[in-house]
């Protein structure tokens, strides 16, 4: 395979690019200049130096956004989010993506905590590229509640097939934890992705949580 429709093949596997859109990028590329490949080649070297991953939320984040310690040959990344005393530890938010955590930090309606699961569970499960952070979550709940702090979980998944799929697995999983376990309110609309949402419907879903 020539390096076109490797490349190709590397555009679509992003979200929701099929081989005409990921064609169409290449032939973008074959028409531009120099300068501008050259410095998309660079910012693409460079991300994954300059944004680094939550330890605790797993949010990726701009390492001047947040505190990036190394001692003893380890690194301890933490987000702004995860070290703002500001915020309550009572509540933790469950989210897919990290573009879900920040619709929801830009509607201004939550001062929890946050946790990125990382993608979905699938009720076909041949579709399931991305794999959750299941035991991940279960040892940060874990900590929530010996701590004493951690009272709620809130299940902000997508109104979709995968999403509810996914906030009926998570409750069964986290039964064994004496919190209690919610998800947002129908403010949102059947079949909608969260990432989508207004700053109104959010708060809504968010105030007409429940347990059921």
């Amino acid at each position: 395979m020539d390096t076109f429709n490797k490349l190709i093949e590397l555009f679509r596997r992003f979200p929701g690019i099929g081989p005409r859109q990921a064609k169409r990028f290449v032939y973008f590329l074959l028409s531009g200049d120099k300068p501008f490949l050259e410095g998309l080649v660079s910012m693409i070297s460079a991300l994954k130096r300059e944004i680094t991953q939550c330890q605790e939320c797993f949010h990726f984040f701009g390492s001047s956004l947040g505190i990036v310690k190394s001692a003893h040959e380890q690194v301890t990344a933490l987000c702004h989010i995860c070290t703002d005393k500001n915020r309550g530890d009572e509540e933790l938010m469950v989210v897919a993506k990290d573009i879900d955590l920040e619709a929801m930090e830009k509607s201004n309606t939550y001062r929890g905590r946050y946790f990125v699961l990382g993608g979905l569970i699938s009720p076909m499960e041949r579709r399931n590229p991305d794999k959750p952070r299941l035991r991940e979550l279960q040892i940060r709940v874990g900590k929530g509640v010996k701590s004493g702090m951690l009272k709620e979980i809130i299940l902000a998944l997508s109104a979709n097939p995968d999403g509810e799929h996914t906030s009926d697995e998570l409750k069964r999983m986290l039964s064994e934890f004496p919190v209690k376990v919610s998800i947002l309110g129908r403010g949102l609309s059947t079949g909608s992705e969260l990432e989508y949402a207004d700053k109104e419907t959010l708060k809504s879903a968010l105030k007409n949580r429940s347990t059921s």
